[in-house]
């Protein structure tokens, strides 16, 4: 995870309810850009903070780390490799699965990383609990589980206490892009999604919906709390 300590006064006007925005399917490198942008206008004083919601083209991702093992042989993958300015080891981004990006001012927040990854932990919980899975946290291990069974992925980045990057939740059953790397570097891992654990087929429109009203609620909180 990349961080850095900041002193400067909280900005204007953060600790206000993010706007959320849908960006439909792109590129990584497009969301990517997106999000530099967005958080350079909020560092600005120029912008608001956000939420993107989207889904990415098939690639697979990884942190600022020296150990790519979690990515197998990079030349036998099926979709491009993107080195990216996230925590985390490799995971996989495709149609079916709905990626999050907050972009938020911590020093209104908190300054508290761990407490940040939480209340996304949280979100993604109750989002699963919203189409009637039970699902929860894995000691010592950062994400949402169904049991055994890993359906979210987070990973983030900070820069001047401003956030980027986000989650990964899986939505539709094909999961075939996990097969060929170690996700999130987790030797034996199984992947799930809403529609696997459900038994029925769950849109990304839904899944996108609920976690917009969700996350509208968890990050309207200025100081983010601890769930209970």
């Amino acid at each position: 995870m990349e961080s850095s300590r900041d002193t400067s006064s909280p900005r204007p006007g953060a600790g206000s309810p993010p706007e959320t925005r849908w960006l439909g399917r792109m590129s990584y490198q497009d969301a990517l850009a997106a999000q530099e942008r967005a958080v350079a206008a909020l560092a600005q004083g120029s912008g608001p903070e956000v939420v993107f919601l989207l889904e990415h083209d098939p690639v697979y991702t990884i942190g600022r780390t020296r150990d790519h093992s979690s990515l197998g042989t990079p030349a036998f993958l099926p979709h491009p490799v993107v080195e990216t300015n996230r925590g985390g080891q490799a995971t996989y981004h495709g149609p079916g699965q709905l990626v999050g990006y907050p972009i938020l001012d911590l020093s209104t927040r908190g300054r508290d990383l761990h407490l940040y990854l939480r209340s996304i932990e949280e979100g993604l919980i109750l989002l699963c609990r919203q189409f009637g899975i039970g699902a929860g946290r894995a000691e010592g291990l950062t994400g949402v589980w169904v049991g055994e069974r890993k359906i979210a992925s987070i990973g983030v980045g900070v820069r001047k206490w401003i956030t980027m990057h986000g989650f990964a939740i899986n939505v539709g059953p094909d999961l075939s892009g996990f097969s060929a790397i170690t996700p999130c570097g987790i030797a034996g891992v199984r992947m799930t999604s809403l529609s696997l654990e459900s038994g029925g087929e769950i849109s990304l429109e839904s899944a996108r919906d609920a976690a917009a009203e969700i996350f509208a609620g968890i990050f309207s909180r200025r100081v983010v709390e601890s769930p209970s």
